[in-house]
């Protein structure tokens, strides 16, 4: 018998269920990526690249950061990143999900409590296993139930500091977390606030800071923003207090141990920060096609969410399925999503709007949505 045979028979298992992935090319129009702003193609972003190589800037780091690997690329994204998005400090990570992993990962301490939103994602349940602090899972979107959770901590003895862990704007519903609210519940009870800005970063805020702009610099608020998504480029930026900068360094293993993010990576990211400030008309344009599809798609099914994630649900994750390979073979991306992504029962199909189609674009995907449904 193969020293394998039980992760085949697990594949084995996930077919039957209609969960097994498989890597495919990207085709058709896209209504899948997170590519939110069309910048991951700009000219812009690929004229800061050859830019920066024509002055040097060199493409791998050749080490971790606290070795040899810091360039004064990513101390001047991060000194950039901090002005742009109004916070004391930022510390650059070569993903979001070894950003948040990390968050979950070290900032919590022995004593404390972490709570978070039933529907965050799979990154910070990997960075949570790894945590000194117990975690407890909190109704989605219910701030009311992070306020009671942590007044029933404190009663049976929780002296700690509370640690209340949200995504500004959830990828596979496309809502967004009561913000101001949770803030005040912070305030309250001497907690910190970690806000997973990675869908919103870009598409909201005044200047694409996102939906945690205006709590942005506050001591007990740290923000993680990705930079692959609407920014067009890799990796992530965790933005907050200094002390939480430099307790990242120092203790966090997925910081210290990890070869740093390309230079180049880094100096791309400065240029698509740069973009969002420049050219507000991307948003303008964008708030447009996420209007033109909530028009085109509810009527068939689709949420509408205010947001630029659209999901459409279905519930069975085979019939999900059918539908997503029937759209892809009349040329639409869209892709289905299933367990354990979401929930049991809610297999959807994530329709994603972004820059990289236009308006007759959307109404072709609902006249194929009609056909094909």
């Amino acid at each position: 018998m193969s020293v394998l045979a039980a992760h085949a028979r697990d594949l084995e298992s996930l077919g039957q269920t209609h969960r097994r992935r498989a890597l495919t090319p990207r085709a058709g129009i896209d209504f899948a990526s997170n590519d939110y702003l069309g910048l991951a193609a700009s000219p812009r972003l690929r004229d800061a690249v050859a830019a920066a190589l024509a002055r040097g800037v060199p493409i791998g780091s050749g080490g971790s950061r606290l070795l040899r690997g810091n360039d004064p690329e990513h101390e001047a994204l991060e000194a950039e990143a901090a002005a742009v998005f109004g916070s004391a400090a930022a510390l650059y990570f070569s993903s979001g999900f070894a950003a948040n992993a990390a968050l979950f990962a070290t900032l919590p301490q022995k004593g404390d409590l972490i709570l978070y939103d039933a529907l965050i994602h799979a990154s910070a349940h990997d960075g949570m296993r790894l945590a000194r602090a117990p975690a407890q899972s909190v109704p989605h979107n219910d701030a009311q139930a992070f306020d009671d959770a942590i007044t029933a901590w404190r009663r049976t003895g929780g002296t700690g500091t509370p640690w209340i862990a949200v995504e500004s704007l959830y990828s596979m519903d496309g809502d967004r977390a009561p913000l101001a609210v949770l803030a005040d519940v912070a305030a309250r009870h001497d907690a910190m606030l970690l806000i997973d800005e990675a869908h919103a970063t870009g598409v909201f805020g005044p200047d694409g800071r996102g939906l945690a702009a205006a709590l942005e610099g506050r001591d007990d608020v740290v923000t993680m923003r990705t930079c692959g998504k609407a920014l067009g480029c890799e990796g992530a930026l965790v933005c907050g207090p200094a002390v939480v900068r430099d307790f990242l360094v120092n203790r966090g293993r997925a910081f210290i141990f990890s070869t740093a993010p390309s230079p180049l990576m880094a100096s791309a990211v400065r240029e698509g920060l740069r973009i969002l400030v420049d050219e507000p008309a991307r948003r303008t344009r964008l708030a447009a096609l996420i209007a033109h599809a909530e028009a085109a798609l509810e009527p068939l099914g689709a949420r509408v969410t205010g947001s630029q994630i659209l999901p459409l649900i279905l519930g069975d994750a085979a019939a999900t399925m059918a539908l997503a390979n029937r759209l892809q073979r009349a040329g639409f991306d869209v892709r289905g999503i299933r367990p354990p992504t979401v929930p049991p029962g809610s297999s959807r199909l994530r329709i994603s709007i972004t820059l990289n189609v236009d308006f007759t674009d959307i109404d072709r995907l609902a006249a194929s949505l009609k056909a094909l449904a």
